[in-house]
């Protein structure tokens, strides 16, 4: 079977950026009204973030649908159209809270519920289809080319909106919701066309496949390999995101940054996270140093190193350290922990698009369903027992520094133990055709 191109993997690409400045829009965005213009608790937004995480553990279910089926596009174009329509719906709820709380907020349940349908459905049969079709060696580099997009996307987006949303109006608001909404659903389309297409197996075109979705899970789930791995990625990606909503307010109780200085620490991780997914990208695919395996491990390793000195700054340990040194000392320290983040962050994609086509024939996306599942849901537990366990320890302590301390201590902890359980997992592509269960 023939491999997907660069410049086709490039256009891929693409689709995982339409992706991102469309979740960009209502996780953050929309986040910022309902906080600061409406003046409402921050539990709210909170909630309705957590409830489009918590709505992907239908994942499985648009893998498996898109394997049997064998026309994922048509997974992905309809994921991103429930995708648009929604956040569509989420802008008008903003609109509705200034007349009626309960309307804006049964409106904005139901619009981010569909959110997550549609993230979970084109992103799944999205990463489904790179897996698939994309040679083993290139696929660190898919991995790296397509997160990248999506983060740029997110950052163009957010900047594109910012420029255009001033003066706000929530029918101003509403305006760039649709016009987004349409950009990235007619360009997905006109990028993905023919490329499947051209892919398509003798198997998927003549065989149909009965299998019920309740069977094609178990079936997975009977993969000794597969279960190990969706129990690496919940443990990976639990401690991934934990720091996600405590590092800016670390740095301004302990450190005593200001919002400006707190909001550029956000900015130097992101860095870090970007140099190393390049850097892995280039290394698996470019210069064949390491394998998916080694720059997992490396990246947990990394991560809970960083975490663990991320921790120790804030300690009475440096006291008598002058503030400004400390402050350095934290940039440099969260550079590098952006900077492992990133090596994780593109291992354990490779290592996804690897694995799932190991096992029962014709199933990657019900493995990258699964797994993108685990990844959802420890998001969403990830950054609320962060924020909780903070607010915990901080009553128990009455000390900032030792709450996040203990805090990004579990974390490190959490990171540690994903790296040793991917010594359990097998990554061999000669055993693409093996049945492995147990």
């Amino acid at each position: 079977m023939k491999a997907l191109s660069w410049v086709q993997i490039v256009r891929l690409g693409l689709v995982q950026m339409a992706l991102g400045s469309i979740i960009v829009l209502s996780t953050s965005t929309l986040n910022r009204l309902m906080m600061v213009e409406l003046t409402l608790p921050a539990v709210i937004p909170g909630f309705l973030v957590a409830l489009h995480y918590l709505v992907q553990i239908t994942r499985p279910n648009w893998g498996f649908r898109s394997d049997i089926g064998g026309n994922r596009t048509t997974w992905i174009i309809g994921g991103l159209t429930v995708l648009s329509f929604a956040s569509v719906l989420a802008a008008v709820s903003i609109k509705l809270f200034e007349f009626n709380f309960y309307l804006g907020l049964t409106l904005s349940i139901f619009a981010y519920f569909f959110i997550g349908l549609g993230v979970g459905a084109a992103g799944t049969s999205l990463l489904a289809l790179l897996a698939t079709y994309t040679e083993p060696g290139r696929r660190a580099a898919a991995a790296t080319i397509t997160w990248l997009m999506m983060i740029f996307g997110i950052a163009i987006t957010a900047i594109i909106i910012g420029s255009l949303i001033d003066p706000y109006s929530a029918l101003r608001l509403i305006k760039i919701t649709v016009t987004l909404g349409i950009i990235c659903t007619v360009v997905s389309a006109l990028t993905l066309w023919g490329i499947e297409q051209k892919f398509q197996t003798i198997q998927l075109k003549q065989i149909k496949d009965n299998t019920s979705f309740q069977d094609g899970l178990k079936q997975i789930w009977s993969e000794k390999n597969s279960r190990t791995f969706t129990f690496f990625v919940f443990l990976s990606m639990i401690a991934y995101f934990m720091q996600e909503l405590i590092l800016e307010p670390y740095a301004g109780l302990v450190f005593n940054f200001s919002v400006g200085e707190s909001t550029t620490l956000s900015g130097i991780q992101n860095s870090g996270v970007l140099f190393g997914m390049i850097f892995v990208g280039l290394s698996v695919s470019g210069f064949k140093l390491g394998s998916l395996r080694f720059w997992v491990q490396l990246g947990c390793i990394g991560s809970a190193f960083a975490l663990i000195i991320l921790a120790i700054l804030g300690t009475d340990v440096f006291q008598f350290t002058e503030l400004a040194i400390l402050q350095r000392n934290l940039k440099i320290t969260v550079t590098i922990l952006g900077v492992f983040n990133g090596v994780f962050a593109v291992g354990a994609i490779g290592s996804m698009m690897q694995l799932a086509g190991i096992g029962f024939k014709n199933r990657e996306g019900t493995r990258m369903g699964l797994w993108g599942a685990a990844q959802a849901i420890a998001a969403a537990f990830g950054t609320f027992i962060g924020t909780m366990g903070v607010d915990i320890m901080r009553a128990l302590l009455n000390s900032n520094s030792q709450a996040f301390g203990v805090v990004f201590a579990v974390e490190a902890t959490l990171f540690l133990a994903a790296a040793i359980v991917s010594f359990k997992v097998v990554f061999n592509d000669n055993k693409t055709d093996l049945n492995i269960t147990d």
